[in-house]
């Protein structure tokens, strides 16, 4: 089955045509990777603003439920699971608890252990039901494929990935 062109293969048809010399084969892939990310980006963020989340919002939420019980995690740790700075970790972390979705646990005087992030109960009961949603909205996005592609695809994104950021 042959697809109709899309605006990858306009691009690279001009570059073909002003720069014969440069290979940009590779903009097939990478620029609708980009152009993806972009749009599933956008398709994301509506389950997250449906909640009154933010992406970042939804990620640190995430982060602390899947701690498991107690749902608390450091700060630092919180900072690494999202990839933002400590600082940015910290501002979320006000609007989150100003919105009596996490507290702030202090640690006894004289106590070594650090600060900790724990989800509260309505915390959790709204990432409980976020986190439902967004798995049923990343399987509609999905399912835009066939089951075979699904496979194939994660396995390539998957080893790919691999040469960019350390396993786990």
């Amino acid at each position: 089955m042959e697809t109709k062109g899309d605006r990858v293969d306009a691009i690279q048809a001009e570059w073909r045509r002003e720069r014969p010399d440069v290979d940009v084969d590779p903009q097939g892939v990478i620029g609708r990777l980009h152009r993806l990310a972009q749009v599933l980006t956008g398709e994301l963020e509506a389950v997250y603003a449906a909640h009154g989340l933010a992406e970042i919002d939804f990620d640190i939420l995430c982060t602390l439920r899947r701690a498991g019980a107690p749902y608390a995690r450091r700060p630092a740790e919180l900072a690494r699971s999202t990839m933002v700075t400590t600082g940015g970790i910290s501002k979320r972390l006000d609007r989150l608890e100003a919105q009596g979705l996490v507290e702030r646990t202090k640690p006894a005087a004289g106590d070594g252990r650090a600060t900790q992030v724990k989800l509260t109960d309505e915390g959790r009961r709204r990432i409980d039901v976020a986190f439902t949603e967004h798995m049923a909205n990343e399987r509609r996005l999905l399912d835009q494929l066939p089951a075979a592609d699904q496979v194939a695809l994660e396995h390539s994104l998957r080893a790919w990935l691999a040469h960019h950021e350390p396993t786990h």
